[in-house]
């Protein structure tokens, strides 16, 4: 046995020898040399476990004779009767490969779905070798059907465990998988497959990921699917999955064309108490739905913390508050506001705020009236008309100079529909 690791090491030293060039002599220099000893080290223990089951076999039919000699090795392998390659001394440090050779790129771009599952399933299954990761990829990025994402996470569990039993990799995919996987499940539209990417346990080796949950967010506001906006939202609470201010503009604007005041305040608060920083876009959705439905104390409250997340308003958070005056009857207030905005805005801008006075008294009167408790609505609507009328005879005064159509705004009856 002695006699085996000797020869083995000097063969090693041979290829180094014959390799050896004094132009070699700066580079190696730069090299780590604990790089090198891990090297050796993961050499050495990959020769000893395959020659240890070989070791009989050396003993009764192989014999070496080396001479070192300067910068060379003449060693001399007998194997007549066996016929053994020198090859198969030494085993392959990488034989579960997984980099994606240029061959299996060029191939992975030519298959079809079926035809990259069953290369795959074959490798894995078969030859017991990781395949290129080219192939995955480009399975992920030609799912187009339902029956394509089947195939796909048919062959991510075996994928998982061949990771884990061959190669004694633990870990899941890395999360920017997870989300090719989330935008194919999306773009088949097998959305129920698309949500299992959220879980924090499962068999496919997902890693969930925030970015899984925009996919699907986003195709529940493209497709006002309020109800699936719920269910990723449970998931993302239920899987520890960091709430960001992409999703809760996502998420408001689905309350707020949904009508739905009450999730629009739930959320909100939700993603307010977790500490995100909202931006201007999320406020402004919140904030407009709080004037239409005329709950002044949350525009207020909403207000604050806008306030503190930051300093300027935009001309729609500006306008919401201004309608918080006027509900509160203080047309003087909502005049000094529409002021402010005026004043501060190019005159580039300033067609803006024409547009939103417009709106404000042709299209809130109305949102906000039908918002009010049946009994109350007539009164309402009554000493709303008088505090606009108010805020429009001030605007001038103020030097605010806009055109405003009262056509809409004198139909009482308009009001009270």
């Amino acid at each position: 046995m002695q006699a085996i690791r000797v020869t083995m090491k000097s063969l090693r030293l041979a290829r180094v020898s014959r390799n050896f060039s004094p132009s070699m002599c700066n580079s190696m220099e730069r090299v780590n040399p604990h790089l090198l000893i891990d090297e050796l080290a993961a050499e050495n223990a990959c020769e000893f476990s395959y020659a240890q089951p070989l070791r009989r076999h050396f003993h009764s039919s192989v014999s070496f004779s080396g001479n070192i000699q300067g910068n060379y090795s003449n060693t001399e392998l007998n194997h007549q009767k066996d016929g053994i390659p020198l090859s198969s001394i030494v085993m392959p440090n990488r034989l579960f490969s997984s980099e994606a050779t240029e061959a299996g790129n060029e191939s992975a771009d030519t298959e079809t779905v079926k035809g990259l599952y069953d290369k795959i399933l074959n490798s894995v299954a078969e030859k017991r070798t990781a395949p290129p990761n080219a192939w995955l990829w480009s399975l992920i990025a030609k799912c187009s059907t339902i029956e394509d994402i089947k195939l796909l996470f048919d062959i991510l569990p075996k994928l998982r465990t061949f990771r884990l039993c061959n190669l004694r990799i633990p870990e899941d995919f890395n999360p920017a998988l997870c989300r090719e996987v989330s935008k194919a499940c999306v773009r088949a539209g097998a959305i129920d497959f698309g949500k299992k990417a959220l879980w924090k346990h499962n068999l496919f080796g997902l890693t969930p990921d925030i970015g899984s949950a925009h996919h699907l967010l986003l195709h529940a506001k493209q497709h006002s699917d309020l109800k699936l906006m719920l269910e990723v939202m449970a998931l993302v609470k239920k899987n520890d999955l960091p709430l960001q201010p992409g999703m809760a503009d996502i998420v408001l604007s689905i309350c707020h064309s949904s009508d739905r005041w009450d999730l629009i305040s739930k959320f909100g608060k939700r993603f307010v108490k977790s500490g995100i920083r909202l931006r201007q876009t999320a406020f402004e959705l919140w904030m407009d739905f709080a004037a239409k439905k005329g709950d002044v104390e949350s525009l207020w409250k909403i207000e604050k913390w806008r306030s503190e997340a930051m300093k300027q308003h935009s001309v729609s958070t500006g306008f919401s508050c201004a309608k918080g005056f006027l509900l509160e009857h203080k047309p003087e207030s909502t005049a000094a506001i529409i002021q402010v905005l005026y004043q501060t805005l190019t005159d580039a801008r300033r067609p803006s705020i024409v547009v939103e006075l417009q709106k404000l008294v042709s299209e809130w009167p109305l949102d906000v009236t039908r918002h009010q408790k049946d009994e109350n609505r007539e009164a309402f609507a009554a000493a709303l008309q008088n505090d606009i009328s108010a805020l429009i005879d001030a605007l001038p005064r103020l030097g605010v100079k806009a055109d405003i159509s009262m056509q809409e705004f004198s139909r009482k009856e308009a009001l009270l529909s």
